[in-house]
């Protein structure tokens, strides 16, 4: 088929036994539905080939994280699209559908999304893609639906297809021809920031990324670590300085990194002295320094901003790299700005 949906599971039994199902309701008929899975140690595999032995199930040989995961998963998979779909999603009746038409009728986009929303409040956008994504000068990702910890209630106030910079890993429908010539995902980031990576790159690429809210999905989010986790922030935080270091343009780079040093530690002490959180605080420290050991073994990207021939503003009101021209913290916390509909265009 022209689509295939690839769900990357490790040690999802669980999961897959929930929300499976309504992937193969709503997908068969669209779709092929492949598992790769990343080296379970539980009985995810027996589990599959028992209870659904005519899925195709890709079995990785060590746990590659979601980045290097999908590369490996899906050089074995030959489709014109990619769904990169995760084990906690509930997909609805003709999810697939929107986002074929748009991708088949427009070949500048690259990429798209559904609306992401939340299984534990179903009327609510859930943090992982909301309805669709976008980053700050200095590289804070936000959406439409939620800003930090901000989630807003879904009343239709973000149903229009929008173009972003980022669509969100939980779901997201790529083309295989523009997946590759960009890359792939960064395998070194393991995981967390790997598709705000990717589709930067896409955009910078001249490729187009959207949300189309017309389709929508429901997310558990958090399924493998859990939002307080310290490994979580570590790589939150390692990832998105490296993302920040491959993808900035050369005249933003310096400023931008310190500008993030000092915010950075801020944030952990914060974390420290108002949450009193030892391990937060560690992991944010330990990135850091992660970041600042390996990132000369990062070589820019051949197409990196600076180099680019053309180089053509494809979202409004941001700059030629595509990040949004504000700084968001201050929006949020001086501004008082809280969801995405008050901040500036």
């Amino acid at each position: 088929m022209k689509v295939a949906v690839v769900i990357l599971n490790w040690n999802g039994r669980r999961m897959m036994e929930q929300y499976l199902p309504s992937v193969l309701t709503f997908s068969r008929e669209e779709a092929d539905i492949i598992i790769a899975d990343n080296a379970s140690t539980d009985d995810s595999v027996a589990w599959l080939k028992a209870s659904y032995p005519n899925i195709r199930v890709i079995e990785l040989t060590e746990n590659y994280g979601f980045a290097e995961g999908y590369n490996r998963a899906l050089k074995q998979v030959d489709s014109e699209y990619y769904v990169l779909l995760n084990s906690d999603v509930e997909v609805t009746h003709h999810w697939l559908t929107p986002l074929i038409e748009e991708m088949d009728a427009h070949e500048e986009i690259a990429a798209c999304q559904p609306k992401l929303l939340s299984v534990a409040n179903l009327d609510a956008f859930e943090y992982a893609g909301a309805s669709g994504g976008f980053i700050d000068r200095y590289g804070y990702p936000f959406c439409r639906g939620r800003i930090f910890d901000t989630i807003e209630e879904d009343n239709g106030q973000y149903d229009d297809a929008e173009e972003v910079l980022w669509a969100t890993g939980a779901c997201l429908m790529i083309r295989a021809t523009d997946y590759w010539a960009a890359g792939g995902l960064d395998g070194r980031f393991f995981a967390h920031n790997e598709e705000i990576d990717l589709c930067w790159r896409l955009h910078q690429m001249g490729k187009r990324i959207f949300c189309f809210p017309e389709s929508y999905v429901y997310h558990v989010g958090g399924g493998t670590l859990p939002k307080s986790n310290p490994r979580k922030t570590f790589l939150n935080f390692r990832n998105n300085l490296t993302m920040l270091w491959k993808n900035l343009p050369e005249e933003d780079l310096k400023h931008v990194m310190r500008v993030r040093w000092f915010l950075d530690y801020l944030a952990a002490f914060q974390t420290l002295i108002l949450n009193r959180n030892w391990g937060e605080f560690k992991a944010i420290f330990a990135a850091r320094h992660a970041f600042k050991k390996w990132r000369h073994e990062f070589e820019r990207l051949p197409n990196r901003p600076d180099e680019r021939i053309e180089r053509r503003e494809k979202l409004p009101f941001c700059t030629c790299d595509g990040r949004k021209r504000y700084a968001l913290l201050w929006q949020y916390y001086v501004k008082g700005r809280k969801v995405f509909s008050d901040l500036p265009e």
